[in-house]
């Protein structure tokens, strides 16, 4: 055979898709793992059109699961994204979206057995070091994917993926505030650096002439401020102490804005060069803890829920998302305890991914 077969699922998780693999289908080395999963999705072309993804950051993610080295968890998930045409695999970050289809993948593929009616599964997320809990549906043992719920960004319904998030405050860069500030200047703008599951640097909209409530083609198109805001996240990354970042992906950047339809505060995330279409569930994250925190780049936007845990609706380009928030605040130290989110996942193929021999000859492990 000319080419090397790999096996593997592909999900949708959340309002993000990809390929999902065994651990031990893939190299180990992660120079020649980037090289596979660049040949798999097709990266370096604006389509994708020689692998599976689909010529957008949200669909050219993957996950690798195995099972848990750790003594608290199920499943490890390692994530990777991979760049839509600059070749780049990142390894830093973490996906929630993604997140959304490892329980499901995992029974699918026999890394977990199922449970009659429901399966609870613990998730250690392998970039970071965060800790999940998922509980998916699972009638007869078999995972289904019918069901009621719906999530924004994705048409239909179907059968709720419960997910919540420990241990995500600082999981990243160690400190909740990595530059211990609640507000940063950066050539003169004000933003804030907040590491809850995942680093980002937040600014308030108006501050760039925004109104926060943009279409993603409208922020895609303003090249100008997409200039302006990489410029401030490459500064922000040295002073978060995350080093040269103009090849990562992280941090995000994210944009705060009064709410209008009815939620709780309007966000736009950037991932970090194209704007999300929907919301990543670990920004999501993030940004509802920027809202909920006095002093931040939040202050004045939003009315803040005095219960706990605490509902935060977040206004994205697509509809809403509901983060639920169990916290406390001690001065300026944020303790986060856990995020609650529902959202949804689809087998849509399983089988074999090929990929040319020249790049990975697995039968002679080059």
């Amino acid at each position: 055979m000319s080419q090397t077969s790999i096996p593997y699922v592909f999900m949708r998780g959340g309002s993000s898709r990809g390929p999902y693999f065994k651990k031990m289908d893939l190299p180990e080395d992660l120079h020649k793992l980037s090289e596979v999963l660049l040949a798999v999705v097709g990266s370096g072309h604006p389509l994708n059109i020689d692998g599976v993804g689909g010529g957008n950051a949200v669909t050219t993610k993957v996950a690798i699961l195995s099972k848990s080295k750790s003594s608290w968890a199920d499943i490890d998930y390692f994530f990777a994204q991979v760049s839509v045409e600059d070749r780049i695999v990142d390894f830093k970050p973490t996906c929630g979206n993604i997140l959304s289809g490892v329980a499901s993948a995992a029974i699918e593929m026999g890394l977990f057995p199922a449970s009659d009616n429901e399966t609870f599964l613990t998730i250690r997320s392998v970039n970071t070091g965060a800790e999940i809990t998922a509980k998916v549906q699972t009638p007869n043992r078999q995972v289904s994917y019918s069901g009621k719920t719906e999530i924004d960004g994705v048409p239909g319904s179907a059968a709720p993926v419960e997910l919540n998030f420990m241990k995500v405050a600082g999981s990243s860069t160690g400190s909740f505030l990595p530059t211990g500030n609640l507000i940063d200047q950066i050539d003169g703008m004000d933003v804030t650096c907040m590491d809850v599951a995942m680093p980002m640097v937040i600014a308030r909209a108006e501050d760039f002439g925004l109104s926060g409530h943009e279409t993603r083609e409208q922020l895609d198109s303003n090249k100008e401020f997409f200039g302006r805001m990489e410029k401030l996240r490459i500064k922000a990354g040295k002073i978060m102490n995350m080093g040269n970042v103009v090849k990562s992906v992280t941090p995000k950047f994210g944009l705060l804005a009064p709410p209008r339809q009815g939620g709780s505060i309007a966000a736009r995330y950037f991932m970090p060069w194209k704007t999300h279409p929907t919301m990543a569930v670990t920004g999501s994250q993030c940004l509802a803890s920027c809202a909920l925190t006095p002093g931040t780049v939040a202050d004045g936007m939003l009315e803040r829920p005095k219960e706990k845990p605490a509902k935060v609706i977040i206004e994205h380009p697509m509809g809403k998302m509901q983060v639920l928030i169990d916290y406390h605040i001690d001065g300026n130290i944020f303790q986060h305890k856990s995020a609650g989110l529902v959202r949804t996942c689809r087998k849509i193929a399983e089988g074999f991914v090929f990929i040319p021999k020249e790049v990975w000859n697995k039968d002679s492990n080059l």
